[in-house]
């Protein structure tokens, strides 16, 4: 008979993972197309609002800011290329706008802000001082034609929660306010330990995906309210205020309120409980000889269930390797960019130290995880980055 190795999902800010829904996608529940008129149609339309009411109740914003998108991704370049080229007339010059964007953030918002700039867009990135975005540097950046500021909530690599509300209210201080600059936030990585409304973060936009929660994927929202400008990325039918033309899928919308309103409960707890595993996880890793650990200055300006690691001098890959045939998933960066060679850009924007941001790991985990797996992981850590190190002496 087989053993089968018992696993241990670590990777949770790249994607939750766990058992299937229960619904089965076989039940005639609201398979019609919502934008019909006959019954099926009309059902799924019922489905559809629904949980947009969820989801606009929770983030304490009217049912129609919240448009529903296939992710992060799309509802990223929604926020940032759609607000950017709104009201564009043939005869402006795209000059006129400017923008700013933070360098750790999300594949989705750096590689989008990167195609502004080719469309001739002033682009620039934020100032960051001890994991905050420096304010007073902010300040002297903003000119007359910026429209713009993307920023995360929460850095899905590092867990450093960045200061939303401090660049919002620099942004409206009253010299500021009438040029309505836009702030984008994305939260994706916030639901499982902080409060997500938009006015919570001081976002005129907010971003929010659904398998950072949970094991739904393809679906995400972009909160933005009616008033403010956007252009879609494509043309289509007029679904979603005509933003993200396409038939919308109701069973994923429905999955993903249910998943933010458990986050939403389960909240606190998770995060009291996240914090007092991470201090104990990090009581194990601590004799590991040269190890780094990448984050915010307090408990208040770091997430506790995302753990980011340098291991200077170690090839992590094969470290991540090692830990996954021991049986535990855990990454060496963010899966978008897996593939580059430049490392962590998220802790190279944090400490300016590219070795450290080339040696990165890691481990982060959702609601299901207990201590004695975090203790176990820790233990494997150890021994792995032992044996990386006794090879490396022959």
């Amino acid at each position: 008979m087989f053993w089968r190795k018992k696993r241990t999902y670590l990777d949770a800010a790249a994607g939750v993972s766990g058992p299937s829904p229960r619904r089965s996608w076989l039940r005639p529940r609201g398979g019609g197309n919502p934008s019909s008129p006959h019954k099926e149609g009309r059902r799924s339309r019922e489905i559809l609002e629904g949980a947009r009411t969820t989801i606009a109740r929770l983030l304490e914003v009217q049912s129609d800011d919240v448009i529903f998108t296939s992710g992060a991704t799309e509802a990223n370049a929604l926020a940032i290329l759609g607000s950017l080229r709104a009201g564009r007339t043939k005869d402006q010059a795209p000059r006129t706008k400017h923008a700013l964007y933070l360098p750790s953030a999300h594949a989705s918002v750096v590689e989008n802000m990167k195609a502004l700039k080719e469309e001739g867009i002033d682009v620039e990135e934020l100032p960051i001082r001890t994991t905050n975005v420096d304010i007073e540097k902010l300040a002297e950046m903003i000119r007359p034609e910026t429209a713009l500021v993307s920023m995360d909530a929460v850095c899905g690599e590092t867990g450093v929660v960045w200061n939303t509300r401090e660049v919002a209210s620099a942004l409206r201080e009253p010299s500021r306010a009438k040029r309505g600059i836009v702030l984008h936030v994305d939260a994706s990585q916030a639901p499982l330990t902080e409060k997500v409304t938009r006015a919570h973060f001081g976002a005129d936009m907010l971003t929010l995906d659904a398998s950072k929660i949970s094991t739904t994927r393809g679906i995400g929202v972009l909160v933005a309210h009616r008033t403010t400008p956007i252009a879609p990325l494509y043309r289509g039918g007029g679904q979603e205020r005509g933003l993200r033309p396409g038939s919308e899928v109701p069973k994923l919308a429905e999955r993903f309120a249910a998943a933010l309103c458990a986050a939403a409960q389960g909240r606190d707890s998770f995060r009291a409980r996240a914090e007092r595993d991470r201090m104990s996880l990090m009581s194990l890793i601590g004799p590991i000889p040269r190890i780094l650990i990448n984050e915010g200055p307090s408990t208040h300006g770091q997430v506790p269930h995302i753990v980011n690691l340098s291991l200077p001098a170690r090839d992590t890959d094969y470290l991540a390797a090692l830990l996954d045939e021991a049986g535990f998933a855990v990454s060496t960066r963010s899966a978008c960019e897996t593939d580059s060679q430049e490392g962590s850009r998220a802790v190279f924007a944090l400490t300016g130290d590219r070795e450290r941001a080339r040696a990165t790991l890691r481990i982060s985990w959702g609601p299901g995880v207990q201590p004695r797996e975090l203790a176990n992981v820790a233990k494997e850590l150890a021994r792995a980055v032992a044996f990386i190190d006794s090879s490396s002496r022959r």
